[in-house]
């Protein structure tokens, strides 16, 4: 996705799989904020309504907010000044299936859940002591940062037991889930012999058993951007990481993504990023 969060540097979090920072006090509304490619986990102290995967959230008081990257989400209003923390961690970072089994983190659950002053008293000292640990150069502080994440999130559970799913406001909402779903478990890719098998929004449509036009109205009505472009941006943002993180040949990378030939994958790449594979690949 694009944009950057304002305080937060991108690439740090690449590097490291994790961030941590100070929300600022403000009463500014962000620029959209689509789905990206880490999990989010905010103390948030205010007044405002949040947009999540097409429901509208009220956030009042002091709460604990968890964001689901595949789940696009934007401030929509905000009452008065807003400050708290947040914390930023890619699934690489954290133990997926830790992730994945957690109520907080599903698509579909309610990803918002009120304390009271004690709570989040309590809150608040875990952040900071997770602010205070990665300014520092602790050799071990990845090790402490996952610790205190997993302390927030078995803290927010016993605070609030997981309750049934939240129902999406309309059909658009439950077809956007299920696609983002979809496309999501395709990824990571492993193995340059099992390529992808869903790469265009008819291929998607047919597995959720809907007319490819249903889909593309849907998804385009919750995110505001065309099936064709969440699956651009998932298929690069795969093939940038297999190019610098693995050794395995342009050629692989690109059948892997389901190209049929090499040349078709550079000049799709190139389109998108404005550069080559090779070239990304020695930057």
């Amino acid at each position: 996705m694009t944009g950057e969060i304002p305080g937060v540097n991108m690439e740090d979090l690449r590097l490291k799989g994790f961030r941590v920072h100070a929300l600022q006090p403000s009463q500014e509304l962000p620029h959209h904020r689509g789905r990206r490619d880490f999990y989010k986990m905010g103390l948030v102290n205010g007044d405002l309504t949040v947009k999540y995967g097409g429901e509208l959230l009220e956030l009042k008081g002091t709460v604990l907010f968890f964001v689901n990257p595949k789940v696009p989400h934007s401030v929509v209003s905000r009452v008065n000044r807003t400050d708290g923390y947040a914390c930023l961690f890619t699934e690489t970072f954290m133990n997926s299936r830790e992730l994945h089994d957690s109520p907080l983190f599903r698509a579909d659950d309610n990803p918002v859940i009120p304390l009271n002053s004690a709570q989040a008293a309590f809150m608040e000292s875990i952040f900071r002591k997770m602010l205070v640990v990665y300014q520092e150069d602790y050799p071990y502080k990845s090790d402490l940062i996952r610790n205190c994440i997993s302390v927030i999130l078995h803290e927010a559970l016993r605070i609030q037991p997981p309750k049934q799913a939240m129902a999406f406001q309309n059909g658009a909402g439950r077809v956007t889930h299920l696609f983002l779903d979809l496309l999501e478990r395709q990824f990571p890719i492993e193995r340059p012999n099992e390529p992808l098998q869903l790469r265009n929004p008819k291929q998607f449509a047919d597995r959720l058993f809907l007319h490819v036009n249903y889909l593309n109205r849907a998804v385009k009505s919750v995110t505001g951007q065309p099936t064709s472009t969440h699956i651009a941006a998932r298929i690069t943002a795969e093939a940038k990481a297999l190019l610098q993180h693995t050794d395995w040949s342009v050629a692989d990378v690109a059948y892997a993504l389901g190209f049929e030939y090499p040349a078709y994958f550079n000049n799709y790449f190139k389109r998108l990023t404005g550069t080559t594979p090779n070239a990304f690949r020695k930057v």
